[in-house]
C-alpha cells in the first residue's frame, strides 16, 4: 500500500499484526441491523455491566478534586497500593504474603505487561507464550524485538499448557514464561497445581514466570493458586519464594467494570520494581490518579467485593446459557472467565472466513483462531497430533459484554449458519 510518509517506519511496527478488535469491528459495519435483529457483539472482553454506584460516586468526587490533577509516585498512590494488598487477602487467603512494597499501579494491564518485559528481555531474547495466545502480548513482544516462542496447547486437553512441552522450549535465550489464567482467548482455567508446576519450572531454569490474572475474580474455586502463601524457614521467618521469580499482573478493568479508566497492577519483588520504576517513568509517568484515589477511599474495596461476586455469578449463569443454547454440532473446547472457545462444524472453512460472514451477514461478531496464533502454524500442530484444518476452526466468544437474552439470540443465529451459508456441518 502506498504511503504519504517520507520517512521509513520501524521494522517492529511493520511486522506486527494490526489490532484484531478494530479488524473485527470493521466486519460489523457491513451488517445492516434492524430493530428485531441488531448487531450482537461478542468480540471483545468488555464488562457488560456499569461500575457500582458507590464507585461512580467515588470517581466523581476524586475527579473533581484539584489535587487529583497532578502527578503521583511512579508506582502509584500509596493508599491504593496498601488497600489493594489487603484486598488481595480476600482472593488468596488471609496469610497471603504480598505487601504494599510489592505493588505497582499501571495504566492498564497491557502497560503492566510491557513495563515488565522491558525489564526482563533484550531484543533477540525469547519469552514463551502458550498458543492460542493473547494477541496484545505477542504484539508487544514483537514491537520490542523479543522473540515469541509458541507453546502449543491441545484442544483435547482443554487448551491447558504442558510443563513438559514447555521445558523443551527453554534455552539460554529464554527469559520468561508468560501465562494468562483464566485464559484469554480460550477461557481455560489453570489449576493451582498446574500454576505451581510452571512456577517450579521457571525457578529450576532461573527465568521469570509472568502470571496475568486479569480474570481471576471469575473462577469458582478460591484461591486461584497458592504461590503467595508464606514460606517459613529458620533464616527468613516471613518470606515467600514467589518473589524470586513470579511476577503477577492484574487488571482493574474487568473486576471493577471501568476499562476506560485504565488501571492495572504488577505484584513483584521490590528488587524488580526498582527497575519497573524506570520503564513506567518513560511509558506513563504515573497511572491515572482519579480512579486510584477513588478505589483507595476508606472501606470501598471491601464494599465492592460484593458487586464483583454478583457479577461473577451472573457471568457463570451466562456461560451456562451459552452452553445450553449452542447448536449441538458446535463444540466447546474450553470455557471460563469472560470467554468460550468453540469449534465450528464446517470442515475446510477457516474460522476467519466464517467470522467475517457471521458479522457481515448474520450480525454476530466473534474472533477467529487466526487472531491468536502465528500464520506459520502447521508442523508443530502435526507433531502434537492436531490437524491445521481443525485448529483453524476455533472461535472465541466473549459472553461478558452481552445480556442473557443476547446470548440466546447469538446461538439462534448460529443455528441459521448451515441454511444461510449453504454449508454442510460435519
Amino acid at each position: 500500500m502506498l504511503s504519504s510518509l517520507s520517512f521509513r517506519l520501524s521494522r517492529g511496527v511493520l511486522s506486527t499484526i494490526s489490532p484484531p478488535i478494530p479488524h473485527a469491528k470493521s466486519w460489523g459495519t457491513m451488517y445492516k441491523p434492524t430493530a428485531t435483529r441488531p448487531l450482537l457483539d461478542m468480540s471483545q472482553g468488555v464488562p457488560g455491566t456499569p461500575p457500582s454506584k458507590v464507585l461512580l460516586e467515588a470517581l466523581s468526587h476524586s475527579s473533581s478534586s484539584p489535587g487529583s490533577s497532578g502527578y503521583c509516585h511512579v508506582l502509584g498512590e500509596s493508599t491504593l497500593r496498601s488497600a489493594f494488598a489487603e484486598e488481595m487477602k480476600t482472593v488468596y487467603g488471609p496469610d497471603m504474603d504480598v505487601t504494599q512494597d510489592d505493588i505497582a499501579i499501571t495504566a492498564g494491564c497491557n502497560m503492566a505487561f510491557v513495563a515488565t518485559v522491558m525489564c526482563l528481555a533484550d531484543p533477540g531474547d525469547e519469552i514463551i507464550l502458550p498458543v492460542p495466545w493473547y494477541f496484545n502480548h505477542q504484539m508487544s513482544l514483537n514491537l520490542l524485538g523479543i522473540k515469541t516462542v509458541p507453546l502449543y496447547t491441545r484442544a483435547n486437553e482443554g487448551f491447558l499448557p504442558s510443563t513438559s512441552d514447555c521445558e523443551k522450549l527453554i534455552n539460554s535465550r529464554t527469559q520468561a514464561i508468560a501465562l494468562v489464567t483464566p485464559n484469554n482467548p480460550t477461557g481455560a482455567i489453570y489449576t493451582p497445581d498446574l500454576i505451581s508446576q510452571f512456577a517450579e519450572l521457571a525457578q529450576k531454569h532461573k527465568i521469570a514466570l509472568v502470571l496475568d490474572e486479569t480474570y481471576r475474580d471469575f473462577v469458582d474455586t478460591m484461591p486461584p493458586h497458592t504461590l503467595f502463601a508464606p514460606f517459613q524457614t529458620e533464616v527468613l521467618k516471613s518470606s515467600s519464594l514467589w518473589r524470586s521469580n513470579v511476577i503477577h499482573l492484574f487488571s482493574f478493568s474487568k473486576s471493577y467494570c471501568f476499562p476506560g479508566h485504565r488501571l492495572g497492577l504488577i505484584a513483584a519483588s521490590p528488587d524488580l520494581l526498582k527497575h519497573v520504576t524506570t520503564t513506567l517513568d518513560c511509558l506513563q509517568i504515573c497511572a491515572p490518579r482519579p480512579p486510584q484515589l477513588a478505589l483507595a477511599s476508606p472501606g470501598l474495596l471491601p464494599m465492592l467485593r460484593q458487586s464483583i461476586q454478583a457479577n461473577a455469578q451472573s457471568l457463570k449463569i451466562r456461560h451456562n446459557i451459552f452452553r445450553t443454547h449452542l447448536p449441538p454440532n458446535w463444540t466447546i473446547g474450553s470455557q471460563g472467565g469472560y470467554f468460550a472457545f468453540v469449534k465450528h462444524p464446517f470442515v475446510g472453512i477457516p474460522a476467519i472466513t466464517l467470522c467475517q460472514r457471521l458479522a457481515e451477514e448474520l450480525g454476530v461478531l466473534a474472533l477467529p483462531m487466526q487472531f491468536f496464533c502465528d500464520d506459520s502454524v502447521g508442523p508443530e500442530l502435526e507433531s502434537l497430533g492436531q490437524s491445521k484444518t481443525d485448529w483453524e476452526r476455533w472461535i472465541r466468544f466473549s459472553v461478558a459484554n452481552v445480556s442473557d437474552d443476547m446470548v440466546k439470540q447469538v446461538c439462534g443465529r448460529l443455528h441459521e449458519c448451515e441454511r444461510h451459508f449453504g454449508l454442510k456441518a460435519e
